[in-house]
């Protein structure tokens, strides 16, 4: 049991990207303005001169900017504060999610890339179409994969058994994430092979 939790753990770690970044910039950004405001009232309390400005001398430019400022200039403003807010929000709250997937393996954590699934993909795609390579193209969601196969002028692909060998080839991964997955024939085709 402890093993299984082990690699689930390692699935996770590999599957998931870490907020650090996010998380170090937001705090030293606070911490800057922190200390900047303990600062500032330090010299106010010994009756020195400001460093950059006095807190009270900031708040009332602020606020008399603001009482002077066109409504669609603070409306942008407004907006944009809004959106950063939110983009700190998501980066706070949502899992950092690499294109990465697990495969089910009972005794090792197992994770490939999604590169490496679509080429898998495209090759048994392009094997059972009887085309060249290159005219298959593969991409890999976090929950579909889509098939775009370009025939060869003149000579028609068999789109069903296209669709069931990709679907077979995915079954034989065991991803841990169902995925959905389509196939589509262009009816433009391409020259020669």
């Amino acid at each position: 049991m402890a093993g299984k939790l082990h690699i689930n753990r390692m699935v996770r770690r590999e599957l998931h990207s870490s907020r650090a970044v996010a998380s170090a910039a937001t705090a030293t950004a606070t911490a800057g303005f922190l200390l900047w405001l303990a600062l500032e009232t330090v010299l106010d309390a010994a009756g020195q001169q400001a460093f950059i400005a006095r807190p009270l001398d900031a708040a009332r430019w602020i606020t008399g900017a603001a009482g002077a400022a066109s409504p669609s200039l603070l409306t942008a403003a407004g907006a944009l504060l809004g959106a950063a807010g939110m983009m700190f929000l998501v980066l706070a709250a949502a899992p950092g999610r690499r294109s990465r997937h697990a495969l089910g393996s009972p005794r090792a954590a197992v994770v490939a890339d999604s590169e490496v699934i679509a080429a898998a993909i495209s090759r048994t795609a392009w094997r059972v179409a009887g085309i060249a390579p290159a005219q298959v193209s593969t991409t890999v969601g976090s929950r579909a994969v889509s098939v775009t196969v370009r025939p060869t002028s003149g000579i028609p692909v068999d789109a069903d058994a296209v669709k069931t060998a990709v679907e077979v080839e995915l079954a034989r991964y065991a991803l841990r994430r169902r995925m959905r997955s389509g196939v589509h024939v262009t009816t433009k085709g391409a020259l020669g092979q």
